[in-house]
């Protein structure tokens, strides 16, 4: 349980920490409308994260009671799809945050909707979700709770970042935007990714 745990946070933190579209929303929430409005944009990202992890966890569980097929199937596709991901980083890695969050002044609860429903339709968080918790559910375990627990872990993870990036949103912001330092975690998430798609694989 606490190497599952230990390898959990490890992965799932480097994957917070690697710029993307949350991070610019925040980031941008911070920097022109406030810390309150950049925290509500962090809430509506973390719910909307929780919500996919809850249905992520509820059909884990129901397809591998039900189909142990289908289930390996899945895990086979949660494979390929982290190497493909994982390849995708390494050879053509961004030099740029993700801008899709530039967005004029709102309120904040237009700000908490932008965080809540870009990741509620998103469903390439609910393909890495069932591609990426499985592979921390220790032997033994209850998928379906443990990969939820996992979800909730990763949310919190995700606002303990959001926190110090609100708190401190000059100078990482500047670092984070540096092209180098977005290539070199890039190149690092998408090696992860392709050992645990092969970990995947390998993996009864």
């Amino acid at each position: 349980m606490a190497a599952s745990l230990l390898a959990f946070v490890l992965a799932a933190g480097l994957l917070t920490v690697t710029p993307g579209v949350d991070t610019a929303l925040v980031l941008r929430a911070a920097t022109v409308e406030g810390t309150r409005r950049a925290a509500l944009a962090a809430l509506g990202i973390g719910l909307g994260c929780l919500v996919w992890g809850a249905a992520v966890a509820v059909g884990l569980a129901a397809l591998l009671n039900s189909a142990p097929l289908a289930y390996a199937l899945l895990s086979w596709a949660g494979a390929a799809y982290l190497c493909w991901l994982g390849l995708r980083m390494l050879l053509r890695p961004r030099s740029s945050m993700q801008h899709g969050a530039e967005a004029a002044a709102a309120s904040g609860r237009a700000w908490f909707l932008r965080g809540l429903l870009g990741n509620l339709l998103n469903p390439k968080i609910g393909v890495f979700y069932v591609s990426f918790l499985p592979q921390f559910v220790p032997a033994g375990m209850a998928p379906g709770a443990w990969t939820f627990g996992l979800a909730c872990l990763h949310v919190l993870m995700g606002l303990l970042w959001c926190a110090l990036l609100i708190g401190a949103t000059r100078p990482l912001g500047r670092v984070l935007r540096r092209p180098a330092v977005v290539r070199w975690l890039d190149r690092l998430t998408g090696g992860v990714f392709i050992g645990f798609g092969v970990k995947l694989a390998l993996s009864r």
